[in-house]
């Protein structure tokens, strides 16, 4: 008998041995019934069967092996998702659905050995049965995966929306605070403190609220008018100038500066940026902006010690940082989205930033078109 045929002629028993160890490693809390539990098991059983029946060559078991599997959207692989999207909702952990497997495969396999006298082909069979569970795990971890890293989105993005108000009526009060004239000078050093302090929260949860709906899928909203992009490069070079009076910054602009762009988006990237160089770089931080009838080309750089060639490729993935250089402070006010916002800002544009590094100097560059509506 081969190994399929013993799966589906000993399905209630293999059913039984998958209830029995689920209950062991399923939460207090969850609310799976014996027949769900069942239910899964069989459809899992009999999509494993069907798959070790079909025709398959040295090359596609090839490459099955390194997980590339020709359809995603297969009853087969559907199957895994379902499951792993009803463990989730009962609140299992990753380890414990791939527990499950790990017992599905022992429970098979003994029970096929105690029951069979093996042959020619049951070496092949096992392989068979091994690559359909290694596929159904993968696909079942993969959906588990998305889904908790959606929640785990979702929640950040409501948390970021729902602080926006009160850290609002902060800023707004403060303002307030600071324009009576009867305040003594403790109160208005007290008063501007807790501006600035406010003013840096929201700059997080702004960062925070686009980080969310990027990772969610929204396209990055922008507002486009038209701009001066050497009005918003001063512009930026102030703000960065006041939040950190030890900065020298220069900044340099030439041809072609008026566009269609979002003027508070692209003054947000250029601050990100300013705030880096002066954050991780040394001497002075210089920003150029040069305009054609195309595209402006933004460069910011700094000298000191160059940005390690291992951090470069995820050197704009959200929450990372490269190390900063000896003698710079390693505590740093932001979150790690600094330059993944300014990739967001840049795509949202239709535009790209890159960097270069070496020993002695880093430069950030940015393309966006003077245009970027267009095509869209």
């Amino acid at each position: 008998m081969t190994l399929s045929d013993f799966i589906e002629s000993d399905l209630d028993e293999l059913i039984d041995d998958w209830t029995r160890y689920a209950r062991t490693v399923s939460p207090k809390s969850g609310l799976l019934s014996e027949q769900q539990l069942r239910n899964s098991a069989r459809d899992i059983l009999i999509g494993i069967a069907a798959d070790m029946r079909e025709m398959q060559t040295d090359a596609q078991q090839k490459e099955k092996s390194f997980n590339h599997v020709p359809d995603q959207n297969s009853a087969f692989n559907k199957v895994g998702r379902e499951h792993a999207d009803d463990r989730q909702i009962q609140g299992f952990e990753i380890n414990a659905l791939v527990a499950e497997y790990r017992a599905l495969r022992a429970s098979v396999l003994r029970r096929w050995q105690q029951r069979c006298e093996p042959d020619a082909n049951a070496f092949q069979e096992m392989i068979r049965f091994n690559e359909a569970v290694d596929q159904m795990v993968a696909e079942s971890v993969r959906q588990f995966a998305q889904r908790t890293e959606r929640i785990r989105d979702l929640f950040a993005g409501v948390l970021a929306h729902d602080l926006r108000s009160p850290i609002g009526a902060i800023l707004n009060s403060s303002q307030v605070l600071l324009h009576d004239e009867n305040l003594s000078p403790m109160s208005i050093r007290a008063g501007a403190s807790l501006q600035r302090s406010a003013e840096r929260v929201k700059s997080l949860i702004d960062d925070l609220f686009i980080f969310t709906r990027a990772r969610l899928g929204d396209t990055l909203p922008a507002e486009f008018t038209q701009q001066d992009f050497g009005r918003i490069c001063n512009s930026a070079a102030e703000e960065v100038r006041a939040a950190r009076p030890d900065a020298d910054i220069e900044v340099h602009a030439a041809g072609e500066l008026t566009g269609l762009w979002d003027g508070a988006r692209i003054n947000q990237l250029i601050v990100n940026l300013l705030t880096n160089a002066v954050q991780h770089g040394c001497g002075p931080v210089r920003l150029e902006a040069v305009g054609d009838g195309q595209q402006i080309v933004l460069a910011v750089s700094n000298g000191g010690p160059g940005i390690p060639a291992n951090a470069l490729p995820t050197l704009f993935d959200p929450l990372t940082r490269a190390d900063p250089p000896p003698g710079k402070n390693r505590v740093s006010s932001g979150i790690g989205l600094g330059l993944y916002i300014c990739r967001c800002i840049a795509g949202a544009h239709r535009g790209t930033i890159d960097v270069a590094s070496d020993a002695t100097r880093t430069v950030f560059t940015v393309r966006i078109p003077r245009t970027p509506t267009q095509g869209r």
